[in-house]
């Protein structure tokens, strides 16, 4: 049984904070050295009033009309973030009543920045065993709300939004081809969010201390990216007998553009052509992956037969890894959509 994408999905929220603009809330990040250092220009925040589960709707209901499905067709919600509206419900039952997904059974996952593959494999594995099966995996973070904006190093690379795929049966020749999932526990202090959870509650001491924000040890993510990452992609081709030259398209998770181009020679992708978001939205965690992989197919660069690479990586920490051939059924004919 082939499975893929039906269609594809994304929303980024109205607010643009440029380099210069966020001088207003980060004093010594000079506009100039974040340019240099990430490559990332701007970055959308989202409206007091928004939530990731408002983001994701969003997202969901542009992939839902590029399939050409109503969300009463959908058999599964999957929704990957690490900023949902609240510890309890699960975020995924929110976006469902949003859109009207009533038939949907719906859950949460939280794999950080590499959320939107996981989800991906798990949205296969329902369709291999559902055939005919309709899944919606979304991912949407809302990092604005848990940056620490006295921390330069972190500050500067977050933005907030929400990117989705429907996933169901295709073409044969088409779609997923194989996925690679690695977890690695032993690194989980290099990102995390200490407060919040049953080992440290919330409380006025926690606060005081700043332990609900984000933190991040970039020199640990940077070494974990450059000897984690390009094994496992390096695995993945080899069980799917596909060379690294003959990757058509690059759809890496948006972390930070200067570690984004040492991977591509690391991984020996060079062939490909790889597709970049974060110098307009930044590094917007699970999103990164599915947002950046809307707009190549809204802009039509994804062609028929193409080999799509995908990997995210962050948090746990975690590697992703999806290789698909895109197709026909990939609908990618539907034209750009403004954000």
């Amino acid at each position: 049984m082939a499975v893929g994408i039906l269609g594809t999905g994304s929303y980024l929220p109205a607010e643009v904070v440029t380099n210069r603009d966020l001088l207003a809330r980060v004093p010594d990040a000079d506009p100039e050295w974040v340019s240099r250092k990430t490559l990332i220009q701007s970055r959308r925040f989202a409206a007091p009033d928004e939530a990731a589960s408002d983001l994701a709707a969003h997202a969901a209901r542009a992939a839902l009309e590029q399939a050409g499905l109503a969300a009463g067709d959908i058999d599964f919600l999957i929704v990957s973030t690490s900023t949902g509206d609240s510890p309890q419900p699960p975020t995924s039952t929110l976006v469902q009543d949003l859109i009207g997904a009533k038939r949907a059974a719906c859950f949460d996952i939280n794999v950080v920045c590499a959320g939107f593959v996981f989800g991906m494999a798990l949205a296969h594995s329902l369709v291999v065993v559902n055939p005919g099966a309709k899944i919606l995996v979304i991912a949407s973070d809302v990092y604005s709300r848990i940056l620490d904006f006295g921390d330069r190093r972190t500050a500067v690379l977050f933005g907030d939004g929400a990117g989705a795929a429907v996933v169901g049966t295709v073409q044969q020749g088409y779609g997923i081809l194989d996925l690679e999932l690695v977890s690695r526990g032993d690194a989980a202090e290099l990102i995390h969010v200490d407060a919040g959870g049953s080992r440290l509650p919330a409380s006025e001491k926690t606060v005081a201390n700043g332990d609900h924000y984000f933190r991040m040890d970039g020199r640990g993510v940077r070494n974990f990216v450059a000897g984690g990452v390009p094994p496992a992609l390096d695995t993945l081709l080899r069980r799917t007998g596909v060379l690294a030259q003959g990757i058509d398209h690059f759809v890496p998770h948006q972390a930070n553009g200067v570690m984004l181009q040492e991977l591509v020679e690391q991984a020996g992708l060079q062939n490909a052509r790889t597709h970049l978001t974060l110098d307009r939205y930044g590094n917007v965690g699970s999103a990164s992956v599915p947002v950046t992989l809307d707009e190549a197919a809204r802009s039509g660069a994804l062609r028929d037969g193409d080999l799509v690479l995908m990997a995210g990586f962050g948090g746990g920490m975690s590697v992703g890894a999806c290789l698909l051939r895109w197709g026909p059924t990939s609908r990618a004919s539907a034209g750009p959509r403004p954000f």
